[in-house]
């Protein structure tokens, strides 16, 4: 069929590598580009993003990381809180898959709303005066 089995000896791994690096290709649609493509989009491949492009939640996080991502305000993504508020509700259905607290930085969902709490302050105070 379409795979091959290759069986490689001690013998074979003790000799060094010949394999020669080829330059990225720009045009492999199938490289990695990272989060922002060079048009400007938004890159939801990208392994970066840890997944959350997809699942139950994914289209709330893409909602509103697209919101955050084209935000003109002069407090980048104050105008994205409701968008924030819904993927946090649907990330609080599904507690296995979004854990609330992150282990590595010990910031919480409570964080994130505080955050989106702050930022829609600040905008309500700046369109008040």
């Amino acid at each position: 069929g379409k795979d091959r089995i290759i069986f490689a000896t001690k013998e074979d791994h003790e000799t060094p590598s010949s394999a020669e690096l080829v330059a990225d290709d720009p045009d492999d649609p199938y490289e990695e580009q990272g989060l922002i493509l060079p048009n400007g989009d938004i890159n939801w491949n990208c392994p970066c993003l840890g997944g959350m492009a997809s699942g139950p939640c994914g289209e709330q996080f893409k909602s509103a990381f697209s919101c955050f991502h084209y935000s003109s305000e002069e407090i980048k993504g104050s105008d994205c809180v409701d968008q924030f508020r819904a993927m946090q509700e649907c990330m609080q259905k599904y507690p296995d898959l979004y854990p609330q607290e992150d282990e590595n930085d010990g910031k919480s969902s409570k964080d994130l709303e505080a955050a989106s709490m702050e930022a829609s302050a600040a905008k309500e105070e700046e369109e008040s005066s």
